[in-house]
């Protein structure tokens, strides 16, 4: 099983921007979510033993990744592929600016993507191998992935075999757990932590 934690909560996503490859550390709540997950986190494996963490490379994914980590005696490693969809040229620019047109086009095109961003099909791509991967890493046992919002939506629509444009019909907050299991089957989504 595949147990995938959104990070804890940064400024910049209280303030509601793009946030993309800009590396940004948790603030004080995003601190205290990362340790309510550290707490949750093992009453989620079902019984089964975790085989690893391992969290996109950016600050407030691997900060996340290594209170869950400490809680489960394991190291926390990195994966490339879990990193947040590349905003390019809007990487922490407000949502409210983006232009109507854009946003509309940017919701029906998968292969739409930012000015040296990245497209919803690409993170499909990646994240799938990523997740498909882990899930054979697990075994019997459960890899818990710590990711962004566009990678665990990009999980989940590989999970249930649909098309990338699918991301836009889900939720992932902050500070929250999705699982799936080998089947892939989606067993649990956006579940919050307080």
């Amino acid at each position: 099983m595949i147990v995938l934690v959104r990070h804890g909560r940064t400024d910049q996503n209280r303030r509601g921007v793009l946030l993309g490859r800009a590396d940004p550390s948790l603030d004080a709540t995003g601190r205290a979510q990362a340790a309510a997950l550290a707490a949750a986190v093992p009453t989620m494996l079902d019984g089964r033993g975790p085989v690893a963490v391992v969290a996109s490379p950016l600050r407030r994914t691997v900060e996340t990744a290594t209170a869950i980590a400490a809680a489960l005696e394991l190291p926390a490693e990195t994966d490339e592929r879990l990193i947040e969809m590349d905003y390019g040229e809007w990487d922490e620019m407000p949502l409210a600016e983006l232009a109507p047109e854009v946003w509309a086009q940017w919701r029906r095109d998968p292969d739409f993507r930012a000015p040296g961003g990245e497209s919803l099909a690409e993170v499909q791509a990646r994240v799938g191998e990523c997740a498909a991967d882990l899930l054979e890493r697990a075994g019997d046992g459960v890899v818990i992935a710590v990711s962004h919002v566009s990678p665990i939506k990009a999980a989940v629509v590989w999970a249930l075999g649909g098309e990338p444009m699918l991301a836009w019909r889900l939720r992932v907050d902050v500070a929250s757990i999705t699982r799936i299991a080998r089947g892939p089957v989606l067993v649990g989504f956006n579940q919050q932590v307080r």
